[in-house]
């Protein structure tokens, strides 16, 4: 069965969307500085209000970091009740170790194709971050981004990656597209942000579309 998360939440109603949708993971984004950031005050509210509509139980949810100290991401998660923590910078392995809750560490793929280097070179980075039992997004590289650019990258590279390592797939997904990867790169989950949203902001219609397709996709298979 492929999981699926829906990223860079900013409303309680939203999020409540997305679990009566049947997605797996609930992404809120506190990476300093980037368009769907939510202040550590803010993030609390969110997610309290989140909890208190939709109760215990239900998808996990994943707090988005970035070249941020240790203790600042300890004490958000502790702070917001957050389960995961997917780290998006430059941050060295054994600042992966440190963090309070389990770990998805985004790997930036970069887009000039699916040659043998480029494969050697992601499977390097994939094997290194699960050998330490982590799990791995894989996203598109763009220079001056830490990810959630919205933009997709060779699935061919992903499709190797995942004959051999679980992973998420991110980047340039959508309601459109998403079976089509789902079929081609049979990762072990799907990760969107600007792919369900309308001029910026989170569009409930799409939330549900993106999760009907993930589920269709199990179902054919």
């Amino acid at each position: 069965m492929t999981r699926s998360k829906i990223c860079g939440l900013r409303e309680p109603g939203h999020a409540v969307i997305a679990a009566d949708s049947g997605t797996d993971f609930l992404g809120f984004n506190f990476v300093h500085g980037v368009r769907r950031q939510l202040s550590e005050e803010r993030g609390h509210a969110v997610i309290s209000e989140y909890r208190k509509l939709r109760g215990e139980g239900g998808p996990k949810l994943v707090g988005l970091f970035a070249n941020q100290p240790l203790e600042e991401v300890n004490r958000i998660v502790g702070q917001c009740d957050i389960d995961l923590a997917q780290i998006c910078g430059d941050e060295p392995l054994d600042y992966l170790d440190r963090v309070d809750v389990p770990v998805i560490r985004q790997v930036r793929v970069r887009a000039d194709g699916p040659g043998d280097g480029a494969v050697a070179e992601v499977l390097d980075t994939v094997s290194a971050v699960a050998d330490r039992g982590h799990m791995v997004v894989l996203d598109r590289y763009q220079a001056g981004t830490l990810g959630g650019t919205g933009l997709s990258f060779d699935w061919d590279i992903a499709r190797e990656v995942a004959e051999r390592y679980d992973f998420l797939l991110a980047g340039g997904l959508s309601p459109d597209n998403v079976a089509s990867a789902i079929d081609r790169v049979k990762p072990w989950a799907v990760d969107v942000s600007s792919g369900v949203e309308t001029n910026g902001v989170k569009d409930p219609d799409k939330i549900v579309a993106f999760a009907r397709q993930v589920r269709r996709s199990d179902e054919a298979d």
